[in-house]
């Protein structure tokens, strides 16, 4: 048996399978050719209707005169055609031709017929057309009795540029349904024109209509907290129906106002919140423990803060700085290895992932083990900074002076102007008694910038030790010591003052520092050198 199959011209799938992918290749004209010949293989109006939409998107006024009247003859509704062939008109710039079919479509009796009207304008390319149609056809003697249609038509108006319009019929969408979607709008455009205090206004009285609104609470709380009214947007917020929203900005007001009482309160209750709620806001959860100083449970929730969370990886990090802080190093450092293999191919939390490690290393006065730790983030993040910085430090911490210089000098050259850097590596060199004038250009640089920095103080004070300047180091030394109480310094200026043969005095400086930190080494050091 023979079957016959028409040619590509005259089969109706085969049209619309060209036409739907031409489509997902995002070509529009080739598919606008495929919907034309299988409008005309179809008795579907919705295959006319798909075929006029593209016409007019590619901008082809013919086919798109065509597709409308093969529409209309296989039955769309008046409001459909009158709204194409205002598309149309609006695309061609015929402003009578818009006018008239866009009344028709307004008067077609459509229940849709204010959004489809809304369509056509939004989709225009000549603006000041579709602001000239607007503000002639929609106008509060014209608009439907349905607050959206008003609210609708209103920020239309806002969105071409037509801010007087759009005030005009909010302000009447306000008066005459008396909303609290209507005030919160008419409070919109208040606020973003520049009236505050009218939209803060107009949100009050939004709210007060619609008490439970959660949305409006949070923008109503969210301007008052701008204002710096925390207690009032704090007791706007505890009022009412809570969600993690609601929490997460009752929270932030209170730190803001660094109200501990209500942070308590406010960790209190979302820990006894709904199961959703809590899952939502266990990172913040956590942040709370913390800030309550309640780090057991901060870890309890970090733990909890889903995998697919945007916190996820803040959570993570959050856990090992306070296993560390509980004494719990070794699961620290376990920590942040898994997530320095989990988050491999993510380069910006890899480099964040290794610099916490070294940081909590250098903590833990584990230098080398901080130098590596570095040194695996520079992989990831060449010449980044902060590292560079970082693992200088350890380096001169262990006795690697030229490890450490040159990891300074490369950050100068990346930064000269760094202020920090250049008071590391003058302070390194002093220290190592090597280059001292450029060590007192570094320095004298760097105090300039910050003359009332205590850590730059530090390393004049020491430079002038080096230098053999002892009443001058003496004098800086102890105005360090006295602003600042740095356990680094007290041990500069109690060497000075027992080279000096101020030896009680000395002894009492180191007594103070051992009382700080009893483990600090370059106490030991110090003691050994002095008193051998």
């Amino acid at each position: 048996m023979t079957v016959a199959t028409p040619d590509p011209d005259h089969d109706l799938l085969a049209q619309l399978l060209a036409g739907e992918l031409a489509l997902s290749r995002a070509d529009l004209k080739v598919a606008s050719q495929a919907y034309g010949t299988a409008m005309m293989l179809s008795t579907d109006p919705e295959v006319a209707g798909k075929s006029t939409a593209l016409a007019i998107a590619i901008h082809d006024p013919d086919a798109a005169g065509r597709a409308i009247d093969r529409w209309q003859a296989l039955g769309a509704s008046k409001a459909q055609l009158a709204q194409a062939r205002a598309e149309l008109a609006v695309e061609q710039g015929h402003t009578d031709e818009a006018r008239r079919q866009l009344s028709l479509l307004l008067s077609s009796g459509d229940k849709d017929a204010w959004r489809m009207f809304g369509r056509v304008l939004i989709g225009s390319r000549d603006a000041a057309l579709a602001s000239s149609l607007l503000e002639s056809l929609a106008t509060p003697d014209h608009l439907p009795p349905d607050p959206k249609a008003w609210l609708a038509m209103s920020e239309l108006g806002e969105q071409l540029s037509r801010h007087a319009y759009a005030e005009q019929v909010a302000d009447g969408a306000m008066k005459r349904f008396g909303t609290a979607e209507t005030y919160a709008w008419a409070a919109q455009l208040k606020l973003d024109n520049g009236d505050r205090s009218g939209g803060l206004s107009l949100l009050r009285q939004a709210q007060v209509k619609d008490p439970n609104n959660i949305g409006l609470r949070l923008t109503y709380a969210s301007l008052l907290g701008q204002s710096g009214q925390y207690a009032q947007a704090s007791h706007l917020l505890e009022k009412g129906p809570q969600n993690a929203q609601t929490y997460a900005m009752r929270a932030a007001l209170a730190a803001n106002a660094k109200d501990n009482k209500t942070l308590e309160q406010v960790y209190q209750q979302l820990s006894g919140a709904p199961a959703d709620v809590r899952s939502a806001s266990a990172y913040l959860l956590g942040q709370l423990a913390e800030v309550l100083d309640r780090k057991e449970e901060a870890l309890k929730w970090y733990d909890q803060v889903p995998d697919d969370d945007d916190h996820a990886f803040d959570a993570d990090l959050r856990s090992a700085i306070l296993l560390q802080g509980l004494g719990r190093s070794a699961e620290a450092h376990q920590q942040l290895a898994e997530m320095q293999t989990d988050y491999l191919d993510q380069p910006a939390q890899l480099r964040r992932a290794y610099e916490v490690d070294a940081d909590l290393y250098l903590r833990e006065k584990r230098y080398a083990e901080a130098t590596n730790a570095f040194t695996h983030a520079l992989q990831v993040v060449p010449d980044d900074p902060d590292l560079l910085y970082g693992r200088g430090l350890a380096y001169a911490e262990i006795g690697k002076i030229d490890l450490a210089v040159a990891d300074f000098r490369r950050l100068l050259q990346i930064k000269p102007d760094d202020v920090d850097a250049s008071n590391a590596l003058g302070f390194t060199l002093a220290d190592a008694g090597r280059d001292l004038p450029e060590a007192e250009k570094l320095i004298a640089a760097a105090r300039a910038a910050k003359p009332n920095d205590p850590s730059i103080a530090d390393s004049w004070g020491w430079l002038q030790y080096r230098l053999g300047h002892l009443n001058e180091a003496t004098q800086i030394l102890r105005g360090a010591w006295q602003s600042g109480k740095d356990a680094d310094v007290g041990v500069h200026l109690g060497e000075v003052l027992w080279k000096q043969g101020q030896h009680e005095q000395a002894q009492q400086v180191f007594d103070q520092v051992r009382q700080m930190d009893p483990g600090n080494v370059s106490l030991q050091e110090t003691l050994k050198r002095l008193e051998p």
